[in-house]
C-alpha cells in the first residue's frame, strides 16, 4: 500500500513524540514506515525542528501547505480550535488528502493523536495513495 502522511504537531515537540505517534498510526492501518511515499503538513511548521529531523532520517521532501490551499479540503473531523490557531480547519488529514492527491474516502487513518510525556501533541493522518 503507497500511503501519505498528513503531519500536525505542537510548536517544538520532541521527535520522539512525533515518530511514536507516526507508528501508532502506521500500526493501526497496518502499513509500514517503508508503505509512505508522501508527507505534508502546513507551511507555519516548515521549520519545526521535529519535522526537519524526521525529513532528514528518513530521507523525505515534506510538502508544507498554506492554510488556504489546507482549508479547501472536505475531511471528516475540522476543528474550530485548529482553525482559530492555523487559520484552516484542518491540517493533518486535509495534508494527508492533499499529497495523495485524493479524496476523503481514502483517509484510512483520520486524525490520530498522541500526547508526549512532555505533554506536547502530535497528530498524524494517513490516506492511500490511488493507484
Amino acid at each position: 500500500m503507497k500511503i501519505a502522511l498528513g503531519l500536525g504537531c505542537d510548536r517544538n515537540t520532541p521527535l520522539a513524540t512525533v515518530k511514536t505517534a507516526i507508528g501508532a498510526a502506521l500500526a493501526a492501518c497496518s502499513a509500514t514506515w517503508s508503505d509512505i511515499q508522501a508527507v505534508a503538513s502546513i507551511d507555519l511548521k516548515a521549520d519545526e525542528p521535529a519535522l526537519l529531523q524526521l525529513a532528514t532520517e528518513q530521507g523525505w521532501t515534506i510538502r508544507f501547505y498554506t492554510a488556504q490551499e489546507l482549508a479547501t479540503i472536505d475531511v471528516p473531523n475540522p476543528s474550530e480550535t485548529v482553525r482559530k490557531h492555523t487559520g484552516t480547519p484542518s491540517v493533518s488529514e486535509a495534508a494527508a488528502l492533499l499529497a495523495a492527491g485524493t479524496d476523503r474516502k481514502h483517509l484510512v487513518i483520520e486524525k490520530h493523536r498522541h500526547c508526549g510525556p512532555d505533554g506536547r501533541n502530535a497528530t498524524v493522518s494517513i490516506a492511500r495513495i490511488p493507484e
